[in-house]
């Protein structure tokens, strides 16, 4: 092997995740901008956003297939961004666990609007939509292309009034509630 080839090809990986990034990139604008915005809460204060989240009801996607006691937990950083920890008990609330690790930052400043990254270079939309702004007890979260929406508690179970609530906002807002699951949780604290 000559030394110009050893010099092409990290050249060439790197102009191939860079094209790869780039074309994400574009694929996730041009998808964004065929739906109608989606609104979302005025302001966030991530200090009291920080913490465990229960996962109360979820939209089917692939990385969440078989969860079950779902939970989140963002640790706000001296940086400002958010480190998350996803916990899910794979076929069972007893079940084997499995966890992801990411990084949040806010896009703007109401801190309504997060990127997380759970593998570089790669982003997804974290967008909060209802916040329980007196306490930071549930929140609606979603994604503008309307295929992701979770419905998050400080406790295993949301009262029934106020999960019905939230399902009816996602409804207004696009998404396709009918799909929805479920997240089985621990019975304790039930209201």
């Amino acid at each position: 092997m000559t030394n110009q080839t050893k010099v092409r090809q990290p050249v060439l990986f790197a102009t191939a995740v860079a094209a790869v990034a780039t074309g994400v990139a574009a694929y996730g604008y041009v998808r964004r901008k065929m739906y109608k915005p989606l609104p979302t809460v005025a302001h966030v204060n991530l200090h009291k956003y920080s913490g465990l989240w229960y996962e109360v009801a979820r939209l089917p996607t692939r990385f969440e297939k078989g969860c079950q006691h779902v939970t989140a937990e963002y640790k706000l950083r001296p940086d400002g961004k958010v480190s998350v920890l996803n916990t899910c008990h794979q076929q069972g609330l007893n079940g084997p666990v499995e966890t992801a690790k990411g990084l949040a930052r806010a896009i703007d400043a109401t801190n309504s609007k997060l990127k997380v990254s759970f593998f570089w270079p790669f982003e997804g939309d974290y967008w909060i939509l209802d916040l329980d702004h007196a306490d930071y007890q549930y929140a609606l979260v979603g994604t503008p292309s309307r295929e992701n929406l979770w419905l998050l508690s400080r406790t295993p179970h949301l009262e029934r009034n106020l999960r019905d609530h939230l399902i009816g906002k996602a409804r207004e807002l696009g998404f396709p509630v009918e799909k929805l699951i479920f997240t089985p949780q621990p019975m304790n604290d039930k209201p």
